[in-house]
């Protein structure tokens, strides 16, 4: 699975299957399954991760 840094631009998620299903050297199942379950999970953590900074900060903001 690639890393990517932080701000650097996000590739779909619709795109990322097509660039695994599609990629130079097929995979099998068992392998296919494993790095969608990396690319969802890793999905899943930074979308998690996201939510928590923008209520953290909205909690930060002084009410008026």
């Amino acid at each position: 699975m690639t890393q990517q840094a932080e701000g650097s631009p996000q590739i779909t998620l619709h795109d990322r299957l097509c660039q695994l299903l599609d990629g130079p050297a097929p995979l099998d199942k068992r392998a296919l399954l494993g790095r969608l379950h990396a690319e969802i999970t890793s999905r899943e953590t930074r979308a998690y991760t996201a939510g928590w900074n923008d209520a953290l900060a909205e909690s930060r903001r002084p009410t008026q």
